[in-house]
């Protein structure tokens, strides 16, 4: 029996000894659904994660200026490298992988340093595309950190704590509403035509946050969980009544794209990459608590050899994956936590319903018209929808931080990190006649208020003992 297909077998003998959880689902983690229904599912988890696969991409570009072209092929790489990576992480190859139904897509949490670096760069006299080359330079190369942190996990808990987390994710999201704003507003678009702030586009946007909020309160759960989408749907057909949507752009495009690795090429910079570090490590943390999630849904243990085996793939696979979307001209992958609400729904947590999700995925990557359509969504349309995103990211770090319980060293941590955190993002230009080190570093909030929340809950007094939940024998 080949090495592959012993490991299989060993792990489906250790997972069937927990079917309790099972027994609430409808098909476990290697059970196979008929083709139909397997389709069906799938179509679920592609809809709740779609919008969160593009979106990155299209803010990034709308704040780099590329062309519509470039644009266009950023989105179709986004959708067609998170096929690949949900395929990577469901199939596991090796080490590399959870084996868990895990879908993997474009990174929130890179937003802010991307756009910061690229903007940088383009100050300094690059184009727009030797900027995508510094970008994904900087996020292959940074993705080599999650790679090896993937080894070391059981270390990492002494320091890197929920209050650590969870005031980094509240950062994140804070961080973004200032971009969210912008694009409710307008965006780059309506500064060139001076209608930024415009009554038309705040009702538009206004609009569309109505809808998101209204539908995410809904009883119906498909309703919630399609709210965004809606929003974005409605917001998009009323733009194109008022004549805001120009699809001239479409007729140019090919029926079909394929992918051309290293198309812009990668650039490397110190100076870029600095900020990038605290991320991957912030990442890997992330999809410790997501792939956990995954396995609780899905009936898996969540503790003892089986799963840490997988958490340390899945690391590891994020790690991968997140190369391999630099080298196909997109930007970091990782896992998505959206398809755990999709599991309860259905009660299907086969892994093979992943690889439907995969294929579809990599499908509409291929063809443009796909891209090309959310390419001219109107930015006060998308500003509307992500808003209430990123204010949820916010949310969510709270409650990581608030799940750990708030005593006064806490606090102190929450507090200070906060302060720095977002006071460099208020107040950027305090770095201004800093060297390029300090000021890439310092100018990023995630990695401002990550060095602090490190330093301090590393050095501050009374630092509680955490009880290690990846042993170290158990991650070789």
């Amino acid at each position: 029996m080949a090495q592959a297909d012993y490991d299989s077998t060993v792990e489906q003998a250790v997972a069937v000894a927990t079917d309790g959880l099972k027994s609430q689902l409808l098909y476990g983690l290697y059970d196979k659904p008929p083709v139909g229904e397997a389709i069906f599912v799938a179509i679920q988890h592609v809809m709740a994660a779609f919008v969160g696969i593009i979106t990155p991409g299209l803010l990034i570009c709308a704040a780099l200026g590329t062309t519509p072209e470039t644009t266009g092929i950023i989105v179709s790489m986004s959708l067609f490298s998170s096929g690949i990576c949900t395929f990577i992480q469901c199939r596991k190859f090796g080490p590399v992988g959870s084996g868990l139904l895990s879908l993997q897509g474009t990174s929130f949490a890179f937003l802010g340093p991307v756009i910061g670096v690229g903007t940088a760069a383009i100050a300094s006299g690059s184009t727009p595309e030797q900027a995508l080359a510094l970008i994904f330079g900087v996020c292959f190369f940074g993705s080599a950190i999650e790679i090896m942190l993937s080894r070391f996990l059981h270390l990492l808990q002494e320091i890197i704590t929920p209050v650590v987390t969870g005031s980094v994710v509240m950062i994140i999201g804070l961080s973004l509403i200032k971009t969210g704003m912008f694009s409710f507003a307008g965006g780059a678009p309506a500064l060139q035509s001076e209608t930024f702030g415009s009554t038309q586009n705040l009702a538009l946007g206004g609009l569309v946050l109505a809808i998101v909020v209204f539908l995410t309160l809904s009883q119906n759960r498909f309703l919630r969980m399609g709210a965004i989408a809606i929003g974005l749907i409605v917001g998009y057909i009323i733009s194109i009544v008022l004549g805001l949507v120009d699809f001239s752009s479409l007729s140019s495009l090919p029926l079909i794209r394929f992918p051309l690795p290293l198309r812009y090429g990668l650039d490397f910079n110190f100076a870029a990459f600095a900020p990038f570090v605290i991320l991957y490590v912030i990442t890997a943390i992330e999809t410790v608590g997501d792939l956990t999630a995954t396995s609780a849904v899905s009936g898996e243990p969540v503790s003892g050899p089986l799963y840490f085996k997988r958490i340390k793939g899945g690391v590891l696979g994020d790690g991968v994956n997140s190369a391999i979307a630099a080298l196909l001209n997109t930007f970091p992958n990782t896992t998505f936590s959206q398809n755990n609400g999709v599991i309860q729904m259905t009660g299907v947590g086969s892994r093979y319903v992943g690889f439907y999700v995969a294929g579809i995925f990599a499908i509409l990557g291929l063809v443009p018209i796909v891209g090309g359509i959310f390419q001219v969504i109107p930015q006060s349309v998308l500003g509307g929808a992500t808003l209430v995103m990123f204010g949820s990211i916010a949310v969510a770090g709270l409650n990581i931080v608030a799940s750990s319980g708030l005593d006064r060293r806490s606090t102190v941590i929450v507090a200070v990190t906060l302060a720095l955190g977002l006071g460099v993002v208020y107040a950027p230009e305090i770095f201004a006649d800093q060297p390029p080190l300090i000021k890439n570093v310092f100018s990023s909030g995630i990695s401002t208020g990550g060095l602090t929340a490190i330093l301090l809950n590393t050095f501050l007094p009374g630092r509680p003992k955490v009880k290690a939940e990846i042993p170290a024998a158990e991650m070789t």
